[in-house]
Order: C-alpha cells, then structure tokens, then sequence
C-alpha cells in the first residue's frame, strides 16, 4: 500500500492535528520503549555498572555469559522446563475448565466467577498464600497426603526435585484468565456447525476434535504466544518463594538477570542477558506464528 503525503489544506490540517494529538503517545513511546531498549543494546557491549560511564568492551559480556558464568545454562534449562511442561498444562487446564463452564446449568454465572478470581489476586498476596500451603510440615497440601496414606509427602520449595513441579502446580491456580478468553470463544462456535455434525452421526469426542478445536484454534495460539512469552520471563514467584533455591533449581533466567543488575551490579551483563532471551523468545514465538499455517483456522479463510 502506497503512503501519499496530504496536498490540500485541509488535508494538511487533518494531518497536522492528528501528530498533535499523537504527540503523547509518540513521547512517550520514545522515552519509555525506543530509548531504553536502544541503551540496553548498547550497555550489552559495555562494562557498566550503573554508576560510572559505560565502557566499550564490544562482546566480551556474551563470551563472559556463554563461556564463564555457571548459572546462564542452568538457568535457561529451568526456564525451559516451566516452558515445556508449564506452559501445556496451563493451556489444557484453562481450556479443560472452560469447557465444563460452557455448560448451561444453574449458577454456571457463580462457578465462573470462582474459578477466575484467583487470576485477579496480586502475585505477592498468592505467593504467600502458596508458602503456606507447601509447607513440607504445616501446608495444608502434604497435610491432605498424609490421611491419604502418603507416609512421606514430598519437601516441594525444599527439594530440588520438586520444586519447579511446586511452582507449575501453583501456576494453575490462577489459569482463569485463560479460561475465560477459551469461554468466549467456545461461545462464539456456531451452533450449526453441531446441528450439523450431529445429522453426520458425529459424537461428543468426535463434534470436539473436528468442530470445536478448528473453531477456536486462534485463541489457542494467543493463549500459547502469551504464555510462552511470560513463561520466559517467569521471576515474581521464584524470587518470593525460594530466592532461587534449594541448589539453583528454581533460578530461572529472568531471576538470574535480575541478579546479575541489582545484586551484583553487572548491568552491561544483565543487558547482554535481556536481548540473549529477547533472541530465543522471537525465535520460538516466530516458529510457533510458522506452523499456525497448518493447524490454525480462521472463520472465512480460504486455503
């Protein structure tokens, strides 16, 4: 599409008010969204400590990351396990609870309501929650295991092995918001498209895989996008709960930039850090936008 430049008077008023009116917006987009990502850019070839003036020292950061920092490995391989198995379940459970709500029952209205209030609760406040409810000694988790004859319940936070599986299960807690974007689009499925699978002799399974799944393929691959997308940069919960720990198993990537910034004060590493992640995040989501080509239907799209 051609982008003409207006000729007439009017045409140059109407354009003049428009930037006036997107002036905010274009400030604001500048000093808070252009301005620092091109400085990290920059600090990422540098040695900076966020006090004194930055110094050049080109890809030294990025040999340092990948040939002398421990934990840069390790802590992507965390990141990659909440992405890996995070990121399906919540997707399954959000769609899973949306289809029981989909139902047409008394008080449907009510059960939505209490399964989407836990996705409005403040980060901090469930964590918390959550402490208390993993204890290994107190938690009303490994309390409820014990009088089902679990003599041994796991340590979750306190235990390497358990405790990405303890902040997965604490993550689907809150997969209401999910849930309800699923709702709208389970609701949005025309129901002539049953009516008709129906007259075909299709079943329950069978009206799901080839009606209900094509129909709202789209808002599945936004809720994987965002999902993959905040599974990377998976941080508040690590840092209250466990800090990182027990042994680096729940130091994820964004915990150990946020580290290497404000603790140690590595700002030009932190930097490389941040574009290192912005690069597997653009690389993964633009795979998954790749294969949406062949299993993502959109209403009217002709193949």
């Amino acid at each position: 599409m051609k982008l003409s430049l207006p000729k007439s008077v009017g045409e140059k008023r109407n354009f003049r008010n428009g930037i006036l009116f997107a002036t905010p917006w274009l400030i604001g987009i500048t000093v808070f969204g252009i301005y620092p990502i091109l400085s990290s850019l920059y600090y990422s070839l540098c040695s900076y400590d966020g006090i004194r003036s930055p110094r050049f020292v080109g890809l030294h950061n990025y040999h340092k990351l990948f040939f002398e920092d421990e934990l840069f490995f390790k802590s992507l391989l965390n990141t990659f396990y909440m992405v890996a198995v995070g990121v399906p379940l919540s997707l399954i459970s959000g769609l899973s609870i949306a289809l029981l709500l989909n139902q047409k029952v008394k008080g449907i209205a009510i059960y939505r309501t209490i399964y989407y209030l836990p996705s409005v609760v403040p980060v901090i406040a469930s964590t918390i929650l959550w402490l208390w409810l993993l204890n290994p000694d107190i938690g009303l988790i490994n309390i409820g295991l014990s009088h089902l004859g679990i003599k041994n319940p796991p340590a979750w936070l306190g235990d390497p092995f358990w405790s990405k599986p303890a902040l997965i299960i604490m993550s689907l807690w809150g997969v209401g918001g999910g849930m309800v974007i699923y709702l709208a689009a389970l609701q949005n499925v025309s129901e002539t498209l049953y009516e008709a699978a129906s007259l075909d002799g299709a079943a329950i399974i069978a009206k799901f895989r080839h009606v209900t799944l094509p129909m709202i393929t789209p808002v599945i691959l936004f809720n994987l996008i965002t999902s993959l997308i905040g599974s990377f940069q998976y941080f508040t919960e690590a840092y209250v709960m466990t800090s990182g720990g027990p042994q680096d198993s729940t130091t994820f990537y964004a915990l150990h930039l946020f580290n290497a910034a404000f603790q140690d004060f590595h700002m030009g590493v932190a930097s490389a850090m941040a574009w290192v992640l912005f690069v597997i995040t653009l690389g993964c989501a633009l795979v998954v936008f790749k294969s949406s080509l062949k299993w993502v239907y959109y209403d009217g799209e002709i193949k």
